[in-house]
C-alpha cells in the first residue's frame, strides 16, 4: 500500500493511493497514519479495504509528510563507503547516529528554507525506515518484524553548523524544513531495500545517481543497532544515509540557495519536488 497524508499543514487527513493512482480520504477509518495505526493489526485492516469504496480525496491537493506525530527522527551519517569518501571520512565500524529535530519535518513538495545567514545548506537523498511497533533491544533477525514501510527523506543539511561549530552533527539536520518525507509510505511488503536506485537533481541536473545497494550498514542490522540504545516507538523515523552527489563534496563545493529546484527519487518510493527560498 502506498499511504499518504493530505491537506494544510497540521491539518493533514490519512489516505491511500489507489491502484489506479487516485487519491482516497481514509479519514472515516482513521485519526491519523501515526503510532499504533502503523502497526501490523492496522495496516491489515487497510490493506483489505475495497478502496473503490473509499471517498475519493480533493484533486491537486498538498501531500503533507506522510507520517504524522514523529517521536524519534534519527539520521545514521556516514553510511555509503562512497559518500565517506567524498566528504574525507572513512567508512565508520559502527553506524553514526545523530538526532534531526521532529520540528523539521516538511511535506515532500512544501518550500526548504535556507536558514538566516547561511551559505552551506546540502541535500542528501535517504531512504527513511518507519517504525510500525515498539522495538527495545530486537534482533537483527527479527528487525523487519518492527518495521512498517519505507518512504523518502531529504536529509537537508547545514555544512557549517555540523561541522564547523563543535558538538554534535545534530546543530546542521533540524533547522526548520531540514526534514522533507515522503510523498508516500509504502509498507514493507512491497519493497525490497537492497538494491533501490536513489537521484537527486538541483535545477534540473543529476548531481546524485546511486543506489541502495551500497549501502554500509543495511535496514534490519540499523533497527536492531539503534534499538540497543533507546526504544522505537511506532510512528518513529530513521533515515539511513546518502550516496555520493552532495554539494559539500563537489570541487569546488556547491550548496542550496533561493530559487532552487530539487527533485528527490527513490525507486518504488515516488518523487519529492521542493523549491528552496530564503527564511
Amino acid at each position: 500500500m502506498k499511504l499518504v497524508r493530505f491537506g494544510n499543514p497540521g491539518e493533514e487527513k490519512p489516505g491511500l493511493i489507489d491502484a489506479d493512482g487516485k487519491l482516497r480520504d481514509l479519514s472515516g477509518i482513521l485519526a491519523d497514519l501515526a503510532g499504533e495505526a502503523l502497526g501490523e493489526e492496522s495496516l491489515a485492516k487497510l490493506k483489505s479495504l475495497d478502496t473503490s469504496a473509499l471517498p475519493l480525496g480533493p484533486e491537486g491537493v498538498r501531500l503533507g509528510a506522510c507520517v504524522g506525530k514523529v517521536g524519534n527522527f534519527i539520521a545514521v551519517g556516514l553510511n555509503y563507503a562512497d559518500h565517506a569518501a567524498e566528504s574525507g571520512m572513512a567508512v565508520p565500524a559502527e553506524p553514526v547516529l545523530f538526532n534531526k529535530a521532529p520540528s523539521c519535518i516538511v511535506g515532500p513538495d512544501d518550500t526548504v528554507l535556507v536558514p538566516p545567514g547561511s551559505e552551506k545548506t546540502d541535500w542528501e537523498v535517504e531512504l527513511a525506515i518507519v517504525i510500525g511497533k515498539r522495538a527495545s533491544y530486537v534482533s537483527e533477525a527479527d528487525a523487519l518484524d518492527y518495521v512498517a514501510g519505507y518512504c523518502v527523506c531529504n536529509d537537508v543539511s547545514e555544512r557549517a553548523y555540523q561541522l564547523e561549530r563543535g558538538g554534535t552533527w545534530t546543530k546542521g539536520k533540524g533547522c526548520p524544513t531540514f526534514g522533507p518525507i515522503g510523498p508516500w509510505l509504502v509498507t514493507k511488503d512491497e519493497v525490497n531495500t537492497e538494491n533501490l536506485a536513489m537521484k537527486l537533481t538541483v535545477n534540473g541536473e543529476l548531481v546524485q545517481n546511486g543506489s541502495t545497494s551500497t549501502m554500509v550498514f543495511k535496514v534490519p542490522f540499523l533497527v536492531h543497532y539503534i534499538s540497543q540504545f533507546m526504544i522505537l516507538e511506532p510512528g518513529d523515523v530513521i533515515t539511513t544515509g546518502t550516496p555520493p552527489g552532495v554539494g559539500m563534496g563537489m570541487k569546488p563545493p556547491r550548496y542550496l540557495k533561493a530559487g532552487d529546484t530539487m527533485e528527490v527519487e527513490i525507486e518504488g518510493l515516488g518523487i519529492q519536488r521542493q523549491t528552496v527560498a530564503q527564511a
